[in-house]
């Protein structure tokens, strides 16, 4: 574009030396520079669709991810072929109760795959896409492991359901860019690869973890615990009131104390992100009697690269308890 402005003053120039009128001159030379401008290349075509990227042999899936529990395993799983955006990303926001802003929803509007959680858990985004027409293609969670509202939804959690909903993300990636079924299909096995040290570690607490049992402040874990063999002894009660997000009575958190006082928990799970008393006082109780405290999160820490590491670190803190 500069050469064509130094162009356009140097024939101006030449045209007043000559006698002619500059403006027809300097018409002649927008009209240049105008068809030059036109023919520049940009990142995207004449339609505003964008153009392959990377490996990516057409243009990316456009992705909204509701958690970022799953954003991650998402964006590994594009590759090239995606543009994934995730729209809660921070361990503040309550995904049960978030609240789209405008540019969230400006995001559902341009997608062409949703991925939710589902069972519940990120209703909102449920929401986003029933407003939409046409409505974009959607992962539900819940849905592709088999669950149904009502059941514990932090499925992320259990190591079959997280190869599920994967396999099923893949799938439609594939289904909506057929060009790109490959580079999908290398993604997969990319991902599968990278997830070694997580299996590794699960298998390594399965061996010492079966019929152990725990107690929890709160039920997040619990498919996790399932999948290494550990047994819930965690008073009822108590249980309930967590799933609710409302205090337990005073017994149930005597009777969790006093199970952990009785010897008959090898462990406790502490959700961090929880808040009020009765958490605190289990955990004190459970410090006091020397039963190991492990430490997870509900969401992804802040800090955290990857759900393998985020997974893998949770899982050598209960190893280490457990003796594995």
């Amino acid at each position: 574009m500069l050469i064509v402005l130094i162009m356009l003053h140097f024939r101006t120039l030449l045209a007043l030396r000559r006698g002619l009128r500059p403006l027809a001159v300097s018409a002649t030379a927008i009209i240049v520079a105008a068809g030059a401008a036109g023919c520049s290349s940009s990142d995207s075509d004449s339609a505003g669709e964008a153009a392959p990227k990377g490996d990516c042999p057409t243009a990316p899936v456009q992705v909204v991810v509701s958690v970022d529990q799953w954003g991650d395993i998402v964006e590994q799983l594009g590759g090239d072929c995606a543009e994934v955006t995730t729209i809660i990303k921070s361990s503040s926001a309550d995904p049960h109760d978030y609240e789209p802003t405008p540019a969230d929803a400006a995001e559902f509007e341009v997608a062409d795959l949703v991925v939710v959680n589902g069972l519940d858990y990120d209703p909102w985004a449920d929401k986003a896409v029933d407003t939409l027409d046409p409505a974009p293609a959607v992962v539900d969670g819940g849905d592709v492991v088999g669950l149904s509202e009502g059941d514990d939804p932090h499925i992320w959690y259990g190591p079959e359901y997280v190869t599920q909903v994967a396999a099923a993300v893949t799938a439609e990636l594939q289904k909506l860019s057929p060009d790109a079924t490959d580079h999908f299909a290398e993604q997969q096995t990319a991902w599968q690869s990278s997830m070694q040290p997580y299996t590794d570690e699960i298998a390594a607490i399965a061996a010492v973890g079966a019929r152990t049992t725990y107690g929890a402040t709160e039920s997040v874990f619990d498919y996790m615990a399932v999948a290494v063999g550990l047994e819930d002894t965690t008073p009822q009660g108590y249980e309930n009131a967590a799933a609710n997000e409302s205090e337990p009575a005073p017994a149930d958190v005597l009777g969790f104390q006093t199970a952990l006082e009785d010897s008959k928990m090898s462990v406790l799970i502490f959700n961090t992100q929880t808040e009020g008393p009765a958490p605190e006082q289990i955990r004190t109780t459970a410090e006091s009697a020397d039963v190991p405290v492990v430490e997870v999160t509900e969401t992804v820490p802040p800090g955290t690269d990857s759900f393998v590491e985020w997974q893998v670190t949770q899982l050598r803190a209960l190893a280490a308890a457990l003796g594995a």
